[in-house]
């Protein structure tokens, strides 16, 4: 071998290594992000919605959040493309001229919508730490919804899992009520709140199944379909918001009751989606898992601080089956089963 082709190998070497250190660290800072994210979008919007002072309308919120999520969409779109003429080309291609794909588009649009405002509500009448919990349900309608519509194959353990997480969900649902709130202002029902996130887990996973199976019959990026669906949310959300506030918002304004906080919230709610995404691309499904597990601990421990929430044993336990049930579900994903041509020209799995 001459001393070219060694150093060329070592400069691949490397490369290579650097890109690996490089992911790893993508990976990782990604995770924590998402962390931090999910555990401190529900701890402020818990806040938010349970502080004294005056209240702002939920539904301008879901349209601010679905307006930034647009525009953001649209700002990567146009830094991708490198010009204006050529991101105008793109959208005129791929949206006005694909009117069709917009309507398939506009269902979970419109879900997304109802999932926002059903989140506001879900948390004016539950602690963080138990939604925390409960909305892992998610998980279970997902599960269903896709072995439903997309045929998906789960593991045995996969289906113990989900056992496990009805489960723990019972028994934080079950839990004696906890009435010590004395930061808390607003009148709550924690029976409203459980209907709340169940209606929101089931729109959640069958949303979430169709969105994918858009993804893969089309050609379309990521971004763009955040352009089409922040755009339709935002029209869906000024709907909601005419139906369940506009008299209201004509009265007091659209920015009513928004401070610094609530900003943070719609922030945090816009852009945790791009988070998701970084997610998605580096890591894998149990150190997701575990970020998910590491977001219910944190809203546990801060709501026991920040919100006198009492945790019971019940709550412990029921906690933890959901936590070991997220674990599983991660770990024992089914191998895919790839075809293998043999000589004779038969295809086996």
């Amino acid at each position: 071998m001459s001393k070219a082709q060694e150093a060329n190998m070592k400069t691949a070497s490397s490369t290579a290594g650097s890109e690996s250190v490089s992911n790893t660290y993508l990976k990782y800072f990604s995770l924590v992000s998402l962390t931090v994210q999910n555990a401190l979008l529900i701890l402020t919007m818990r806040y938010v919605r349970t502080r004294t002072g005056d209240m702002f309308m939920a539904s301008t919120a879901v349209i601010m959040s679905e307006s930034l999520k647009f525009l953001s969409s649209l700002l990567i779109i146009f830094i991708q493309e490198g010009s204006l003429r050529s991101w105008l080309k793109h959208l005129n291609e791929n949206i006005f001229h694909n009117l069709k794909d917009c309507l398939k588009i506009s269902v979970p649009g419109l879900i997304y919508t109802l999932q926002n405002n059903l989140l506001y509500l879900a948390l004016s009448n539950l602690d963080a730490a138990t939604f925390q919990v409960l909305y892992q349900m998610k998980i279970l309608t997902t599960a269903l919804f896709s072995v439903l519509m997309l045929k998906k194959q789960l593991s045995k353990l996969q289906w113990l899992s989900l056992i496990f997480l009805m489960a723990g969900v019972v028994l934080v649902e079950l839990q004696p009520e906890n009435t010590q709130r004395p930061k808390e202002s607003t009148i709550q029902n924690p029976l409203i709140g459980f209907v709340a996130v169940l209606i929101y887990c089931i729109m959640s996973g069958f949303a979430g199944v169709y969105f994918e199976k858009i993804l893969k019959g089309t050609q379309q990026t990521v971004w763009l379909r955040n352009v089409q669906l922040g755009f339709l949310g935002a029209v869906f959300g000024l709907i909601t918001m005419e139906i369940k506030d506009g008299s209201k918002v004509r009265s007091s304004g659209f920015f009513f009751g928004y401070d610094i906080v609530v900003w943070c919230v719609i922030l945090l709610q816009c852009f945790g989606g791009l988070v998701v995404a970084v997610v998605v691309k580096y890591a894998d499904n149990i150190l997701k898992g575990f970020a998910t597990s590491a977001a219910i601990i944190i809203s546990c421990v801060a709501s026991v601080y920040f919100f006198y929430f009492q945790i019971s044993v019940q709550f412990v336990l029921g906690a933890t089956f959901v936590i070991v049930s997220i674990y599983m579900y991660g770990k024992f994903v089914p191998e895919l089963k790839v075809p293998v041509v043999v000589p004779n020209g038969i295809s086996k799995v």
